[in-house]
Parts: structure tokens; C-alpha cells; sequence
């Protein structure tokens, strides 16, 4: 496996992982639900989050300017010839990854870490799935502790009404003891054997407009997210690359994009069908590990942010909700979207199948042991 240079066109992560079979799985239910449930085009359009998909589609864009830059071949040697062992190697891009996703939120994280870790396989002999199944994990440990860590804590954040240092304080020992199992995870899965590297490969030298234009983007980018000004700052991002950098876009991971609209499409005319909301309403729900057990189950459903919409109504115990919403991203790839960004950029085959390996038991444990906080 070998880096494209800074002017190659990189392969369609479509073709690296086998298919786009969740794509069109989502793409069967959402058919099915308009048979069910008819519905205005207006409405279907309704049920997207475009704010979200204007952001990751910007992420996405400026992912390519960095890596197209060959920036990230030029720091993966020096990495690599500094760090010789495959558990200090992980220890490192797992750490990295959760105190990362605490300051830039779990996907942004992603963003910056996974497309490394994919230049450092492409370099040395490393397990790159499970590298990146276990910086997956450690977004969503770290992403726990803070309210802007993730979409979910920044809702119940305010909802809560407790100040940004009391949210850290409520949240702190269920984010410890996931982080804590995410190190073992890394430890266990992770021998401390030799990195090896693979046959030097010729590179094209790092393009540094390019790299400067994407970092300038990238900081314009989060503030225009910041003051709400997505449509201007998703204008200037596309626009800059459009006439400067075209190859740029053509690189951008468009099947991805329409994972995330389907999923929305999907999971919320699900988290509204009848047969839930009685349930729901029937079900004791409302505070202790009840609430924890239906927001971990619902997340395996319909993933943790509109789980947490929908338990919103029905649970009075936010502690035990915001816990359990955020153990819900570990287990099922639907759980949390950050895992789909993570294996979407790692252009791995058969990445669902090995991520559920690790995925499923690490959330048997870890559900088990933050369920005595409460």
C-alpha cells in the first residue's frame, strides 16, 4: 500500500472497503419508510441536519487539501523513525485522539488523526483497522468528558443548566473509567513488537501553498461553524479549492456525505413511529440505570445523538442519560457517527466486520462497569 503523491488522484474509499453496502441498505429502508409513511418532499428534506452535513463536507474538503499537500508522508517518517514499537505507536495515536476530541469535538479529531495513521500504514507494516477501530473508541471515551466534545453533550449541556466546569465534573468518572478501558483495549490488542517499515516509496515533496491554503481554510472554516456561518464559510472553502486546487473536490468521499443524509432520514422517521413513542411512554424509563440501559439501547438503534432527542422526553435523569447516550457510541457502527467518519477515511476492507470484533465486547464491558456510578 503506497501514498499517492500530492498530485495523484487518491483511490475511492467506495472501492477500498468493498462497496458502499451500508449506502445502499440505508437507501432500501428509506424506501421502504416512503411506502410506509408518504411523506412532502419538503418534509424529507426537513428531516436532514444540514448544518452537519455542510460542516462534514467542509471537513472533508480540507482533509483532502492536507493530504494532497504530502505533508502528512513527510511527518509519518519522522514519526516512525522516532517511535519503533507498534503499543507506543497506538498508545500515542489513541491518546492523542481522546484529548484531542475533548478539545475539537470526536469528529474533527477524526479528521486530523485517521488520515495520519492511514500514511503511517502505508509506510511501516501496522494494523491499520485496528489502529483506527481503537482511535474510534478513544473519540468517543474522550469526546465524553467535556460539553463540546460531541453533539450529544453540547444539547444536554444546555439542557442541564450546569456550568461548563460542573457538565466536566458530572461527566469525569464515566468518561475515566471509558478511557481507561480504551488503554487496556489498546495494551491487549496492541503487542509491543518492532515496527517494520515497508520499502521506500518515491513521493512528490510537500506542496506548501497548498498546506498553508488548507490550514487557512481549516481555521476560517471552524469559525465560520463557530458564528454560524456555514453557508459563507462552505462557499469559501469550495470556491478557493474550485479555482485554485480542483482535483481537490474531485477527491472528496461523496458517498459519505450520502451515508449521513440517508442515516438522518432514516433514524428519524424511525425514532417517530408509533410502535416507539408507545413503547417509550409504557416503559420505565425515566432515571437510574433504567434510563442508562435505554439510552445505551436506543444509540445501537439509531445512533446517540437522535437518541438523545428522543429519550429527551421521557427521561428525567439527564446525568444518567448523557452517560449512557455516550457509551452508546462504543458497539454498534451506528451507535456514534464518528465511527462511520473513522472508517470511511480509513479505506480499509472489511472494516465493519473487524470493527464489531473489537466494538461489540468493548461495549459489554464497558456498559458493565460505568453502570455502577449509578
Amino acid at each position: 500500500m503506497s501514498q499517492p503523491s500530492a498530485g495523484t488522484p487518491l483511490p475511492s474509499p467506495a472501492s477500498a472497503s468493498g462497496g458502499n453496502g451500508l449506502l445502499w441498505s440505508l437507501a432500501g429502508v428509506a424506501v421502504v419508510l416512503a411506502i410506509l409513511q408518504p411523506r412532502a418532499p419538503m418534509d424529507w428534506i426537513g428531516l436532514v441536519d444540514w448544518r452537519t452535513i455542510g460542516a462534514l463536507a467542509g471537513l472533508l474538503a480540507i482533509t483532502q487539501g492536507v493530504e494532497r499537500s504530502g505533508i502528512l508522508q513527510t511527518v509519518g517518517q519522522r514519526l516512525l523513525t522516532r517511535i519503533t514499537n507498534l503499543r507506543a505507536l497506538g498508545l500515542l495515536l489513541t491518546g492523542g485522539a481522546a484529548l484531542l476530541s475533548a478539545l475539537v469535538t470526536n469528529d474533527v479529531s477524526l479528521f486530523l488523526l485517521v488520515p495520519m495513521t492511514r500514511v503511517l500504514a502505508a509506510q511501516a507494516h501496522l494494523p491499520l483497522t485496528r489502529l483506527v477501530v481503537l482511535e474510534a473508541l478513544a473519540v468517543n471515551a474522550g469526546s465524553a468528558l467535556t460539553p463540546i466534545g460531541n453533539p450529544q453533550n453540547l444539547y444536554l449541556w444546555h439542557r442541564s443548566g450546569e456550568s461548563f466546569f460542573g457538565f466536566i465534573g458530572m461527566m469525569a468518572p464515566a468518561a475515566a473509567i471509558m478511557l481507561f478501558w480504551v488503554f487496556v483495549a489498546c495494551w491487549l490488542l496492541l503487542p509491543r513488537t518492532p515496527i517494520t517499515l515497508k520499502p521506500a516509496v518515491s513521493t512528490a515533496p510537500v506542496a506548501p501553498r497548498l498546506l498553508g491554503l488548507s490550514v487557512l481554510l481549516f481555521i476560517g472554516f471552524v469559525i465560520a461553524l463557530d458564528r454560524n456561518w456555514l453557508p459563507a464559510g462552505l462557499a469559501v472553502v469550495f470556491g478557493v479549492y474550485l479555482f485554485a486546487h480542483p482535483r481537490v473536490l474531485r477527491g472528496i468521499d461523496w458517498g459519505l456525505l450520502a451515508v449521513f443524509v440517508l442515516m438522518f432520514v432514516d433514524l428519524r422517521q424511525i425514532a417517530d413511529l408509533p410502535a416507539i413513542t408507545t413503547a417509550l411512554r409504557q416503559w420505565s424509563i425515566a432515571d437510574g440505570w433504567r434510563a442508562y440501559l435505554a439510552a445505551i439501547a436506543t444509540s445501537q438503534l439509531i445512533s446517540n445523538v437522535p437518541a438523545t432527542l428522543l429519550l429527551d422526553r421521557h427521561v428525567t435523569d439527564l446525568t444518567a442519560l448523557a452517560i449512557g447516550v455516550n457509551v452508546g457510541g462504543f458497539g454498534c457502527v451506528l451507535g456514534s457517527l464518528a465511527n462511520l467518519i473513522a472508517l470511511r477515511l480509513a479505506r480499509v476492507p472489511h472494516g465493519l466486520r473487524d470493527f464489531h470484533c473489537i466494538s461489540l465486547p468493548f461495549l459489554l464491558v464497558c456498559a458493565a462497569s460505568v453502570a455502577v456510578l449509578l
